[in-house]
């Protein structure tokens, strides 16, 4: 693995918000178990009191930095972003509630050193029970956002081919795969692409913002999906249970589209329509492949 010429190989932001103690320590335990990489991280608390800021105590390379209000998702890691912008070659935004293997740290690095065209790696998510998420994306049309989160269970069925073609259900997610959508849980971005976009659209509160951001880094770079890396997410869905957080989802998905295009996106289509066309010559290459073998 070749090291970067800057001070730290790898910086991670968490933002908090009255986040449980031992969620915290956990995935902070993995990340600091990464022996090949060095690493500084920065804990975003935007909770109410800075309880938590007794967990820097763990390890040197911890920063805690309390906002005393709740600044928002983005705005929190942006922070971060830009106090490690000329230290770091890659940085890492990441959710508490994650599990994984620290030698995937060093997997997402050197796959980043050996493909300089792209901008991020996204990993293959599984719940704690091992089922496979289907985090791929294309980027949504007001009808997806709205199908996915209001339609009832029951009458999904009428859309589940659309719905399917969504999020790419029907391709092979054991194959990286370049993706314009990816979630905002793990983001392992090339540091420099971070600032060509600015980070985060601070103007979005609390979710869509990883939509926002993975199609802005996708316009300069590949934004990889890589199943080679893996993690546990326990998948909260915190907006389909608290009604606050609904209001915050509703106002994220309706600032997106005002920002790109409702019904009228060229860009989505084009985008999309690469999509699925790097995946029919993925497919095509397969069977070329099975041709061959057998011949």
């Amino acid at each position: 693995m070749i090291k970067s010429r800057l001070r730290l190989d790898l910086t991670c932001s968490i933002v908090l918000y009255k986040t449980q103690k031992s969620e915290l320590i956990h995935v902070l335990s993995c990340l600091l178990g990464a022996k090949d990489l060095t690493l500084k991280i920065y804990l975003i608390d935007n909770s109410p009191t800075d309880i938590l800021a007794e967990v820097a105590s763990m390890d040197h390379r911890i920063e805690y930095i309390f906002n005393n209000a709740n600044i928002g998702y983005g705005s929190g890691h942006n922070i971060a972003i830009r106090q490690c912008a000329e230290i770091s070659k890659y940085h890492l935004i990441l959710n508490a509630d994650i599990e994984f293997d620290p030698t995937i740290l060093t997997k997402a690095y050197d796959y980043l050193e050996k493909h300089k065209d792209t901008s991020m790696v996204s990993p293959q998510i599984r719940l704690p029970n091992g089922t496979l998420e289907y985090f791929c994306r294309r980027l949504p049309t007001p009808f997806d956002l709205i199908a996915r989160r209001f339609v009832p269970t029951f009458a999904k069925r009428l859309f589940q081919s659309k719905l399917h073609d969504y999020i790419l259900y029907n391709e092979d997610y054991s194959k990286a795969m370049n993706i314009p959508n990816l979630p905002g849980c793990f983001m392992f971005v090339r540091m420099d692409s971070l600032q060509k976009v600015n980070g985060f659209d601070e103007k979005f509160f609390m979710y869509v913002e990883d939509v926002d951001l993975t199609r802005q880094l996708n316009k300069i770079g590949k934004t990889m999906y890589y199943p080679e890396i893996v993690i546990k997410h326990c998948l909260a869905r915190g907006s389909y249970k608290i009604s606050k957080l609904m209001v915050y989802h509703i106002e994220s998905a309706i600032y997106y589209f005002n920002k790109w295009g409702w019904f009228y996106d060229p860009e989505r289509t084009k985008i999309n329509n690469s999509v699925t066309k790097a995946l029919q010559q993925t497919e095509l290459r397969a069977e070329r492949v099975k041709v061959y073998e057998i011949i």
